[in-house]
């Protein structure tokens, strides 16, 4: 069947006596197709040298080969792991990622609703997009996963375990000893640092006690070293006969609602003069690289985020091929990494 022109998916379906969506399917990998299809498949893609080219499966397909990645922001190390795992699962399967930050754009509805005629579906992390902008994607058929995100009725949803692991350690510090605990961190910021507030509530309420109000700060490097400042500045008032009597008790702990904030708070109290853990006990949530090297150790939680990616770009990549048409919301386990900053870690350090 030589033409003088490279073989089309087209020749591939004429030669097997196949439709071009079987076709497709077979040399895609997605989709229910039988053995012998698959073997008429092969023997004609064979015969014709058949080259799969992204140009002409994206023809056929009606599809762009990319998905849309729409994050809040960049910063800190949480992304990274989050984009290493999605880029790596989409590269393996042929896909190429269009990566959109709404954090500073002036009309990210705007920005998306561009994205989506560009891409063959969308991933919105946590806060990224509105409620309202997310249906109106999906009313227009836009297939969409949301990752750290409430569900939202026709949409996947990926996340990883926060409340009951919040709850976990904060007992173990409650248990402990600790009376007079903090949690560090907006829990209106996210779904996730929200569950992790819920847990923090949910370990006191348990025992008896009423949970303090959260310290509302965003989860940055510097305001958990303003909360730590404030912390040392009232530590010195009080030294120095400058505090009120009766005054508010100094925190014996910090449950930071994530690492940045978590190593903060630890380096400055310590770089003050108070000892950790002795004095006060400080935990993050990530386990990032630093939290192991940081001495005392940082006790966290550890979120598998580049698996977190990889099974996002999976689930979209589903919904797209039509392989899956009911939505499906996936929680990933979460690990207590316990390391000396919380004084209870009874082990050598992970």
């Amino acid at each position: 069947m030589a033409t003088g022109r490279p073989a089309t998916i087209y020749d591939v379906a004429a030669l097997a006596k196949l439709s071009i969506a079987t076709v497709s399917r077979v040399l895609q990998g997605t989709g229910p197709v039988s053995e012998k299809a698959r073997a008429r498949v092969g023997q004609a893609a064979a015969e014709l040298n058949y080259v799969p080219l992204r140009a002409a499966r994206s023809l056929a397909v009606q599809r762009h080969e990319a998905h849309g990645l729409v994050l809040p922001d960049l910063s800190g190390p949480f992304y990274g792991d989050l984009l290493m795992g999605y880029e790596r699962w989409a590269g393996e399967h042929g896909q190429s990622v269009v990566l959109t930050v709404t954090h500073g754009n002036a009309d990210p509805r705007r920005t998306v609703r561009d994205l989506a005629g560009r891409v063959d579906g969308i991933v919105v992390h946590g806060n990224a997009l509105d409620v309202a902008t997310i249906q109106e994607l999906r009313k227009a058929g836009v297939p969409l996963v949301l990752v750290a995100h409430p569900p939202v009725t026709g949409c996947d949803s990926v996340r990883t375990e926060s409340l009951s692991s919040a709850e976990q350690l904060t007992g173990r510090l409650l248990d402990a000893g600790r009376k007079n605990l903090v949690f560090v961190g907006d829990p209106a910021s996210s779904y996730d640092v929200s569950e992790r507030y819920a847990g923090f509530a949910k370990a006191h309420e348990s025992r008896g006690e009423v949970a303090p109000e959260p310290i509302r700060v965003e989860l940055t490097e510097i305001a958990g070293r303003g909360v730590a400042e404030d912390v040392l500045a009232r530590t010195r008032a009080k030294r120095d006969g400058v505090g009120r009597p009766g005054g508010v008790r100094r925190p014996d702990g910090f449950v930071c609602a994530n690492d940045e904030l978590g190593l903060a708070v630890l380096t400055t109290l310590r770089g003050g003069g108070i000892d950790v853990p002795k004095d006060v006990v400080v935990t993050g949530w990530d386990d990032v690289m630093a939290a192991r090297y940081v001495s005392p150790g940082l006790s966290t939680v550890r979120q598998p985020m580049a698996e977190l990616g990889q099974l996002a770009a999976q689930r979209l990549h589903e919904r797209v091929t039509g392989e899956r048409t009911r939505a499906r919301n996936d929680v990933l386990a979460t690990e207590l990494v316990l390391r000396d900053s919380c004084g209870t870690s009874g082990a050598e350090e992970q």
